[in-house]
């Protein structure tokens, strides 16, 4: 009898040390947070959420500084995911993308990897078409940031970049300050310091399906870009030094049109040689970052999303090279043009063009930079 009665109490001390463990609460994007929770290099990762009062959730991971997930209402009232990304960090280690990335040193493009500071060629590694492409390789979308939570609605995320970090010089410290306002807008504040002279430009890499369904390609989108200029590349999707006007060509969205209609038009050479849009635009705001740079809306959803910024220009890239290889949230493929990103920065390849607004930052300087994604609605 005795023996019965100490069984019990084992199973009943069993039963209760089980259903004394937390359950796993998913994000309102279907997240699993623990998906999220490992060492990369000995830095630790997570996830981390950010919710108004209005609703919206945006969730963000210190891996690569990655915006994972943003829930906005559509037309409806119905909560849309509305940007690609990865339901792990395994993935997001796997599977080399950008996703929602905080892209540094230097997003975009620098011609063959190289550039003269202060009379020295600094080479950096050339990871797309002979360029250095976002930082390189192991550019800060593959590092880890340190988390700060704020608050429910603010992240600070901090990188330390050595001096020699992908050959770029100088010990650099730079922080993305994440902010969901109350009016469903993420804003976005770089700052970075330096203790040698040396380049920066940072952006969000974050790609918009504003369908809530990027297993339809984002084509439908209607694209507003407030810019009268672009910056026209050549087959290597290098800045040629040129600045042209839009009106006339394909590359004109002053009047809102779909990101589709003139995308095929490869008799124009710059679509040809973009595979698409892949360009930067030179914004008309002149860093006013109240003024409209640009506007995407889903006419299935009514989901807009406005841009705003203090940068001068903008990159338009439409997933062009987006293959369907690549599985993200949800067991969803991403196939070619599944996106839209809008990257706010200087324009690529500055440091080797001088009569472009600079990219250099000096000891004792502050760089700063914004990019604000206000989401609202059309019914």
């Amino acid at each position: 009898m005795k023996s019965h009665i100490l069984f019990a109490g084992i199973a009943s001390l069993l039963l209760a040390s089980c259903s004394s463990k937390p359950e796993v609460t998913l994000t309102q994007s279907g997240l699993n947070p623990i998906n999220f929770q490992t060492t990369v290099r000995g830095e630790a990762t997570n996830l981390y959420t950010l919710k108004n009062q209005a609703g919206m959730e945006v969730c963000i991971t210190n891996f690569g500084g990655r915006i994972v997930s943003v829930m906005v209402p559509d037309k409806n009232g119905v909560m849309q995911d509305v940007v690609l990304g990865f339901d792990s960090i395994a993935d997001y280690i796997n599977i080399p993308s950008d996703f929602g990335a905080s892209i540094g040193r230097y997003a975009n493009r620098i011609n063959q990897g190289r550039f003269v500071l202060d009379g020295d060629t600094i080479q950096l590694p050339q990871n797309n078409y002979g360029h250095c492409l976002h930082g390189g390789p192991q550019g800060w979308q593959y590092q880890v940031y340190t988390a700060k939570a704020l608050s429910d609605n603010a992240l600070e995320l901090t990188r330390t970049s050595p001096d020699g970090d992908e050959n770029f010089p100088g010990n650099v410290t730079a922080k993305v300050l994440f902010t969901l306002t109350e009016d469903n807008a993420i804003d976005i504040k770089y700052t970075a310091t330096t203790d040698k002279k040396t380049i920066i430009n940072m952006t969000n890499h974050s790609y918009f399906n504003l369908s809530g369904d990027p297993a339809k390609a984002a084509t439908d989108h209607i694209l507003y870009v407030n810019a009268d200029h672009y910056t026209p590349v050549d087959s290597t999707f290098m800045t040629t030094g040129e600045i042209l006007p839009v009106k006339g060509t394909p590359m004109d969205f002053t009047t809102p049109k779909t990101v589709g209609q003139d995308i095929s038009n490869f008799d124009f050479v710059q679509l040809k040689n973009g595979n698409g849009y892949d360009h930067n635009w030179v914004l008309n705001t002149k860093g006013n970052v109240t003024q409209l740079a640009a506007k995407l809306t889903s006419p299935e959803t009514g989901i807009s999303v406005e841009v705003y910024t203090n940068e001068p220009g903008i990159q338009v890239y439409t997933g062009n090279f987006l293959d369907g290889t690549v599985t993200g949230k949800k067991g969803i493929v991403y196939n070619q043009r599944a996106s839209v990103c809008l990257e706010t920065q200087h324009y690529p390849d500055s440091p080797n063009k001088p009569e472009w607004p600079s990219v250099v930052l000096e000891p004792g300087q502050t760089y700063s930079s914004e990019c604000i994604f206000k989401f609202t609605v059309e019914k």
